[in-house]
């Protein structure tokens, strides 16, 4: 199972994540693609997602923090499922010496969503 966080904008307008994994031989069209990479060490503060997406991390390791204090880490392989685009947003510092190599792909927010909740967690 390919590791994933369900990042969204709770009732209470803050964001909070969700760990499970994507759902095999599932499709979701695409609206765009992006690569993007950052150099290590980097941080962004308090920030929403732009667009409903699914970030996958090629390269390096960052830790997410949510407004209430909550932290999660992705690394190479994992995918974030970003629909935070409201509310007070998250933030992300890479705390490997590695580059952040990513690729966005973009999503209609309609969209249906391959992602299995982790049932250990309820």
């Amino acid at each position: 199972m390919i590791q994933a966080y369900y990042l969204y904008t709770g009732p209470d307008g803050h964001s909070h994540v969700t760990r499970g994994s994507i759902v095999d031989n599932e499709v979701t069209a695409a609206k765009s693609v992006l690569f993007k990479e950052t150099p290590p060490h980097a941080t962004l503060e308090w920030h929403n997602a732009p667009t409903t997406q699914y970030v996958i991390t090629l390269s390096g390791t960052l830790e997410f923090t949510m407004h209430d204090g909550e932290t999660f880490t992705l690394g190479p392989g994992d995918i974030l499922i970003a629909l935070d685009v409201t509310g007070t947003g998250h933030s992300w510092r890479l705390v490997d010496d590695e580059p952040w190599r990513r690729l966005y792909v973009a999503f209609d927010q309609d969209a249906k969503i391959n992602f299995q909740p982790d049932k250990s967690l309820g």
